[in-house]
């Protein structure tokens, strides 16, 4: 589903991607990890095209995004949850899973089966996204991207700040995506959450993927997480 070849990419004359190569199919959940400041949002960014490559070629399904703006990105079927959620604070929650569901002119089925998944928004649709609490605003960031029916989702941090209850809710829902046959990138921090649900895991260290395991592997041998992030478990 998702092929990133060879990219570079940066801020200005910063460079920070340096030839960062990859996959993710049709119903896999990849975790890129990697100590802070490795490149791992910028990745994700130069994937949506918030940050276009300088060198390579990001495909979804076998096209090229080149010359592409991040709306376009958006409409081939990539949704993004950012680091730090970016609700529209001030509308409501109806109003902010409107918003995912313009993207892609996704109907009201669409709606409801997101809400059947993340049941507790259906009691909130009409209080404003800023007054949620960190747990439920995840969830409503995660619930706007699954109005957009992605083919590719990109998460980035989606456990950060959560009680262990949300998170494990939220894995709930990334592993439904994996079944329903939509691929997961996602950058993760916490790696007991990254090694229970990961297929894969991408290790990255200065702009560059270092090191490339099933996440079976990584249980059985933690050196490499040792190496890149500095824990292992």
């Amino acid at each position: 589903m998702l092929e990133v070849d060879h990219i570079d990419a940066g801020y200005g004359a910063v460079q920070v991607l340096k030839g960062v190569t990859f996959s993710v199919a049709a119903g896999e959940i990849v975790a890129l990890m990697g100590r802070n400041g490795a490149g791992k949002t910028t990745a994700l960014k130069a994937i949506l095209r918030l940050v276009p490559p300088s060198a390579g070629a990001v495909r979804i399904a076998g096209q090229d995004l080149a010359g592409l703006d991040a709306h376009e990105v958006a409409h081939r079927g990539v949704a993004y949850v950012p680091q730090g959620r970016r609700l529209f604070n001030g509308m409501t929650v109806d109003e902010n899973l409107t918003m995912g569901l313009l993207v892609r002119n996704s109907g009201a089925g669409v709606r409801e089966r997101v809400l059947d998944l993340l049941p507790v928004l259906r009691d909130r649709l009409k209080q404003q996204a800023g007054t949620l609490s960190g747990g439920e605003q995840q969830m409503l960031a995660m619930a706007r991207a699954l109005c957009t029916e992605p083919r590719l989702i990109l998460l980035d941090e989606p456990s950060e700040g959560l009680v262990p209850a949300i998170v494990e809710r939220l894995n709930d829902t990334i592993l439904w995506l994996k079944a329903e046959g939509v691929a997961v990138l996602m950058v993760e921090q916490r790696v007991k959450t990254a090694l229970r649900i990961a297929d894969r895991v991408l290790l990255m260290e200065q702009g560059a993927i270092q090191h490339e395991a099933k996440a079976a592997e990584l249980i059985a041998d933690p050196v490499p997480l040792e190496r890149y992030i500095g824990v292992h478990r």
